[in-house]
């Protein structure tokens, strides 16, 4: 079987090979595949020759093309987008309450149930099948942050955008539950982070990496945890993370950078990170949007657990 990993399956047709449908030859492969298989991943994306995504099971392949078979080991279902994950829709703009758990977008390994996919099913007019929607992306959460996304649904909205938050006109603001007590209620991280290429972990570095400022305010103190908001000025990947776990506080969940993974015999489901507040201007209209999402039920759940046990509210007056 010609495995290149555990996520990856490689094969060369040969010349008499040439004109065989995508999915009949791979169904004829050494028997790895099932016809029917091999359509399922290859409709969700999971096929690639000579590098490019191909989604069509009757693609005729050419001898000396690479066909690449991505699989991850998750069940092969695509994320369903449903009406009440929407926070705001207009013409332009399209903002959504992202679960945790979801990938933003799709990579040659993970293709199946990104955010980025379920938005091109949701945003798809069944009468004009051929027309693929407008879907512009400016920001990325990580797999298991929820919360606020926005996206462009029009062409005219996406430059707009993107210079919106470039240009650090996007007031953003997180909750987290973060492990111990802050020895201030009210501060701020500021470093250059950068990426470990041995341990992919990102870092703040003295020099070479990009800036990164973070700021907090304690809403709630517990017995051994507390309740953050936090406001990103720039959009660094890990930023809060990274950020809280070198100050010796990390998320509660965040086990990749030091955070606990139970409480008090208690599971935590993932990092207790949730974008709950975006405001910026309106790119084509020029009004102020102020957009907020509900907490989840998991972070709902684990800020239960910490308020069972006695806790100071915190002196949250600037």
């Amino acid at each position: 079987m010609p495995v290149l990993s555990s996520k990856c399956y490689r094969f060369r047709p040969t010349p008499d090979d040439t004109g065989l449908r995508l999915d009949l030859y791979l169904a004829n492969q050494e028997q790895v595949f099932s016809r029917g298989f091999i359509r399922k991943v290859v409709d969700l994306g999971g096929v690639h020759v000579d590098g490019r995504r191909i989604r069509k099971c009757s693609y005729p392949v050419r001898g000396g093309e690479t066909v690449e078979v991505y699989l991850d080991g998750r069940p092969l279902e695509a994320f369903v987008f449903t009406e009440d994950l929407v926070i705001y829709r207009d013409a332009d703009l399209l903002a959504i309450n992202k679960p945790a758990g979801i990938e933003t977008q799709p990579t040659p390994a993970r293709y199946c149930g990104t955010i980025y996919e379920a938005l091109l099913q949701f945003l798809h007019n069944p009468f004009r099948p051929k027309d693929r929607p407008e879907l512009g992306m400016v920001q990325r959460l990580d797999r298991e942050t929820s919360g606020l996304m926005i996206f462009s649904i029009h062409k005219r909205a996406h430059g707009g955008l993107t210079l919106v938050f470039s240009g650090r006109a996007v007031g953003k603001f997180y909750l987290a539950l973060v492990a111990g007590n802050l020895p201030d209620e009210i501060g701020e991280f500021r470093s250059l982070l950068g990426r470990n290429r041995a341990s992919n972990l990102v870092r703040s570095v003295e020099r070479g990496g990009k800036e990164a400022i973070t700021r907090y305010r304690v809403l709630e103190k517990f017995s051994g945890a507390s309740l953050v908001e936090v406001e990103i000025l720039t959009g660094r990947s890990h930023q809060i993370r990274v950020h809280f776990s070198e100050a010796g506080h990390p998320l509660l969940g965040d086990v990749r950078y030091g955070g606990p993974s139970t409480w008090n015999s208690v599971e935590i489901p993932r990092q207790m990170l949730h974008s709950y507040r975006l405001s910026l201007p309106h790119p084509v209209r020029g009004d102020q949007l102020q957009l907020e999402a509900p907490l989840p039920c998991d972070f709902e759940s684990m800020l239960a657990c910490l308020r069972a046990d006695n806790f100071t509210p915190a002196d949250t007056k600037s």
